[in-house]
């Protein structure tokens, strides 16, 4: 055979095996429903008059008109620039701006503006700063109360680096809800969340906990985790006392990112879900498209 011929078959065959670099094709489980209904038209109707900065809508989250419809929100502090480079995250890595001392009374302002009943709040980390940014996170929860005695509050917050001075912080100022993401199971952590640790979270829920706080935290699937390892995962959270976890499944968000390992089914999340509530969790929202702040407002007892 000529070589030249052989040399083709052979690279043929090689970019046959090699895995190719798309994104698998989302199940028909994934596909989201425009958002509908006269309470969202209302918060969408002043976000878009006042310019108002939501992660529900820069994030494309897909259960934006359902949270606004129940008049929740979810608005991000500190900038849009983060210190950490965590492999699932859309968020920009980089040197952030300095800490703006007016952010609180701005994010305060535009909840009261959009009459949001319950706020979720949450950041990028900010290892640049001492205080980790928890200076700005507790003069925000205490602006929101000054303008908007009657909206509940859910902070989802970073660790802090461990930096357990400025943890205290956050449970000074005692927010309904304080969240804080294990993300992954303990073997994909260094993976997927490159500059956090499994034990640095679970302390921070832990010491949540011991403060007096409702807490949360929320896992995505799909991303090569076992059935044992999410079972692991739940026990370490109820082990810290954990109330509401969120199950969702991971989308890819650029070809940069961690790929997909598998798609899981509903049923397979409607199992977790079981097998959470039977583990001693308050909530359990497990489906393909749950996110940290979905069916927030349902999570107050």
């Amino acid at each position: 055979m000529d070589r030249n011929i052989s040399n083709l078959i052979t690279m043929a065959e090689l970019k046959e095996k090699q895995p190719k670099n798309e994104r698998v094709k989302k199940p028909k489980w994934l596909r989201v429903k425009l958002p509908t209904g006269k309470e969202y038209r209302e918060v969408r109707d002043v976000v878009s008059e006042h310019k108002l900065h939501t992660i529900c809508e820069s994030g494309n989250c897909p259960n934006m008109g359902e949270c606004w419809g129940a008049g929740t929100a979810t608005f991000m502090i500190l900038g849009n620039v983060c210190t950490r480079s965590c492999g699932f995250c859309a968020v920009s890595t980089g040197k952030p701006a300095e800490a703006d001392i007016f952010e609180p009374r701005r994010v305060a302002e535009s909840i009261k503006l959009m009459k949001v009943k319950h706020a979720v709040i949450t950041s990028v980390d900010r290892d640049d700063l001492q205080d980790g940014g928890s200076i700005i996170w507790e003069a925000t929860v205490r602006a929101v109360r000054k303008h908007s005695p009657g909206t509940t509050l859910e902070t989802l917050i970073p660790d802090f680096g461990g930096k357990w001075v400025n943890l205290q912080r956050i449970i000074d100022v005692a927010p309904e809800i304080v969240s804080h993401n294990l993300e992954t199971v303990r073997r994909l952590t260094k993976e997927v969340r490159i500059q956090a640790k499994y034990n640095r979270s679970l302390e921070v829920l832990r010491r949540l906990k011991e403060g007096g706080m409702r807490t949360k935290s929320g896992i995505m699937l799909g991303l090569g985790e076992t059935d044992e390892e999410v079972i692991e995962a739940m026990d370490d959270l109820r082990s810290v006392g954990v109330d509401v976890l969120t199950l969702g499944q991971y989308l890819q968000p650029t070809t940069k990112h961690i790929a997909v390992d598998k798609f899981i089914t509903p049923n397979k999340f409607a199992e977790y879900k079981h097998i959470g509530l039977e583990k001693g969790f308050r909530f359990v929202e497990s489906s393909p498209l749950v996110r940290s702040s979905y069916h927030a407002e349902k999570h107050l007892f």
